[in-house]
């Protein structure tokens, strides 16, 4: 039996699993720890860190934010960790822990789970959008993970807003859409601490009918419906995946559905509507997502 480490950086934490397992694999163990913010060298002394703590470890595959060339393991950029910018994350952190090590996209590794063995198994066209920090996407073009000329395919965080204004930080899609966007929103409206408002506690209210929480959710919901038309007339595909923690919500999805009823009601009839599904792996889809990603390299 094989262990492989997965590692999903994000924004606010990293999360990691031991995946054991020889044609099949499941999380053995699971944790996750604040993400370092001080340094290229503190982030990867933290990546050998979780992987000393482990036992037999015969690998390590990594899901993180940003344009990454995954064929080379360099991070090209990647917004929250620009210390990292330009580094061979893959081949600095192998020499470090002496074991193989792939890096591959968030977004692209959330739907790599999702095409392998999730909610996007039986299609061959598809998008993922995974709601975090910001905004993750994915595109699937038959069967197999489109990445673009530059690695930059699927970022939808980086779109614009509008038409009025400049490709600035206030203006990308990200700012305002991103899973934290809604839940610092929610925050003020409670007169709240945004640390002290977690995503269980605005979606309790939502379920108990709080008209405020529910007013901010629809909001939120529009915005996300909008770019989803947006996607399915650029791309048309034939389904699109939804993840993120949020996407555990039925109430999320429910919201969203009801957004994309009222655009479409206004819209020509011979518009395709999107088919949106909630990613079957839900916060875990980054971690499977690397493990495949890891184990396509035959190592």
């Amino acid at each position: 039996m094989r262990k492989i480490l997965a590692i999903d950086v994000g924004g606010t934490f990293i999360k990691y699993a031991v995946m054991s397992g020889t044609r099949s694999f499941k999380i053995t163990a699971q944790n996750k720890i604040p993400t370092p913010k001080e340094s290229h060298e503190k982030f990867l002394k933290t990546l050998a860190d979780i992987f000393n703590e482990q036992e037999d470890i015969s690998g390590i595959a990594i899901s993180m934010p940003g344009l990454i060339d995954t064929f080379k393991g360099v991070c090209i950029s990647s917004g929250a960790l620009n210390f990292s910018n330009g580094h061979c994350v893959a081949e600095e952190l192998q020499m470090m822990c002496n074991v193989p090590v792939t890096v591959e996209n968030d977004a692209n590794c959330a739907a790599l789970a999702e095409i392998r063995s999730g909610s996007l198994t039986d299609v061959k066209d598809a998008l993922v959008l995974v709601f975090g920090t910001a905004v993750g996407g994915a595109i699937i073009r038959n069967r197999e993970l489109y990445r673009g000329a530059h690695f930059c395919a699927g970022e939808v965080s980086y779109t614009l807003k509008n038409m009025t204004g400049t490709a600035d930080e206030q203006n990308f899609y990200g700012n305002d859409l991103g899973a934290l966007a809604f839940q610092k929103n929610c925050a003020a409206i409670l007169g709240m601490p945004p640390e002290e408002v977690t995503g269980e506690t605005i979606f309790d209210l939502i379920e108990e009918n709080d008209d405020d929480m529910l007013d901010a959710l629809y909001k939120y919901a529009h915005g996300v419906a909008v770019k989803i038309f947006n996607l399915q007339m650029l791309f048309d595909p034939e389904r699109i995946a939804l993840g993120g923690g949020i996407s555990a919500r039925q109430s999320f999805i429910d919201a969203i559905q009801d957004k994309l009823d009222e655009l479409f009601s206004e819209a020509p009839d011979f518009l395709p509507r999107p088919e949106i599904v909630a990613c079957k792996f839900r916060n875990d889809a980054n971690l499977f997502g690397a493990l495949y990603r890891y184990l396509s390299k035959g190592v």
